[in-house]
């Protein structure tokens, strides 16, 4: 697996196909290259040789004298097997094939994608792809897609790892991230899989320093059924592992199929093979990051016991409601709590669980109830319900948060709702590593989660 490194970090990249003309994907790739601030070797590649955004061209790899660590090809499919005879000639280890037309479209495409299998068979020669949009990593700036930076925002460095069989999916949910502040480690579209599939990558990551959670977007598993639950049950023992699968209707499988040449399978299958293996299941693109949040910046619960503090006693409600349907316990808090709580509490407060602060709260309040909670062994985590729109809530709410979050090793999700007030603490909690939910139910889910991963390690 060390190999894969070549995609991630590599030395040289040399881009097979690379434009002259800007409106073509070659150009785009090869400044998205140079805008991404890729400081090391960049070798264009294209029959003629005019210099293309200051660098010189070169009308083959075995014309660049170096070594080449990766090369991306993005020529028309019926070319691809002559530039793999080539880069195989050079001994090149690591190439993204983002060039379609290939087991996706038929009968011919997938001929010829057995062709460029056999033509790397026996070589140290590994791709990812065809008809993928490749990779982004923002630690070592390669980036492979054709999708420019004002069209298709990129993410900031994080922990996130995300896969996508999907291009279009990948690409979308990049720029959702780039938006939303949230942090990657590696972003992988790999297309087809001709050779490096979901297995590969997954098993990559689990060993990946600056990898913390594993995100996948899936239509159908390349690999065996064996294999895939060999290594899943494998890597989520060191690292959690959230899947979206899609292709779960009948209609849905016909579209996988078309789309990379997958086989889905059944959504029973697939939903009984994450269970046995441990993989967190996303029902929605939300849940797949919204969980992933809540496993990036939290310690895991040692239980199910939840505290939920709230300031609006509908918001609690609704809290209630979706954590009896995912299983979590609200254990009614001690007396020795409700005394110590009672201090800052007004005689018509509700101090059962979900604690309602009511709708005169302030800062310290939460402060004060937070901290009871957080710090008693009768809880394993917290949800804390912040309404923001309530007159006597100070700001200074989100920093007596944070530091609760850092000063107790225990979850602690956050809820708000609301417009460009609540936006604009909602961002500082979240900056503080506080993951903040737009629902209760979104919150709710996420800690549901941490508690079935922990649940599973303990196995």
């Amino acid at each position: 697996m060390k190999q894969l490194d070549y995609f991630f970090n590599p030395k040289s990249v040399a881009i097979v196909g690379a434009s002259h003309k800007p409106d073509k994907i070659g150009y785009a790739i090869l400044a998205n290259f140079l805008g991404a601030g890729f400081e090391r070797k960049i070798y264009p590649v294209n029959p003629e040789t005019v210099p293309i955004l200051g660098l010189n061209v070169y009308k083959s790899v075995l014309d660049v004298s170096d070594d080449l660590d990766l090369v991306v090809i993005v020529v028309p499919a019926a070319f691809v097997p002559d530039v793999l005879k080539e880069c195989v000639k050079k001994k090149i280890e690591a190439i993204v094939i983002i060039s379609a037309g290939f087991s996706e479209v038929g009968d011919e495409g997938k001929k010829l994608e057995v062709k460029c299998k056999r033509i790397v068979e026996g070589a140290y020669t590994r791709i990812i792809g065809p008809n993928c949009i490749g990779i982004y990593d923002p630690y070592t700036r390669v980036d492979t897609l054709f999708l420019s930076r004002e069209r298709c925002g990129r993410p900031k460095e994080g922990n996130i790892a995300f896969i996508s069989q999907s291009g279009a999916v990948g690409s979308t949910i990049l720029d959702w991230m780039s938006e939303e502040n949230i942090g990657i480690s590696k972003f992988v579209s790999y297309g087809n899989a001709m050779d490096i599939d979901d297995c590969d990558l997954i098993e990559y990551l689990a060993a990946d320093d600056k990898t913390q959670v594993i995100t996948v977007y899936l239509e159908g598993i390349e690999a065996s059924g064996q294999k895939f639950m060999k290594i899943i049950k494998n890597v989520t023992k060191k690292k959690p592992v959230i899947i979206l699968k899609s292709g779960k209707t009948e209609k849905g499988l016909k579209a996988v199929f078309s789309h990379t040449g997958s086989l889905g399978g059944s959504q029973k299958i697939y939903s009984a093979a994450f269970k046995q293996t441990g993989v967190i299941e996303a029902n929605s693109w939300e849940e797949l990051f919204d969980f992933a949040r809540g496993f990036s910046t939290q310690p895991l619960p040692k239980g199910n016991r939840i505290a939920i503090i709230t300031d609006g006693g509908g918001f609690g409600v609704l809290a209630t409601d979706e954590s009896d349907r995912q299983g979590l316990q609200l254990p009614e808090p001690s007396e020795k709590i409700k005394k110590e709580i009672s201090k800052v509490m007004p005689t018509y407060a509700v101090m059962h669980n979900p604690i309602d602060l009511t709708g005169d709260a302030n800062a310290n309040r939460y402060k004060v109830v937070i901290e009871s909670c957080l710090k008693s062994d009768e809880f394993d985590g917290l949800i804390a319900i912040t309404l923001f729109q309530v007159p006597t809530l100070q700001k200074e709410v989100v920093d007596y948060i944070v530091e609760l979050h850092k000063k107790y090793k225990k979850p602690l999700l956050a809820c708000a709702a609301g417009g460009k007030f609540t936006e604009e603490l909602s961002r500082k909690l979240n900056a503080g590593g506080v993951p903040v939910y737009p629902t209760p139910e979104r919150a709710v889910k996420t800690m549901a989660a941490l508690v079935k991963y922990r649940e599973w390690l303990n196995k």
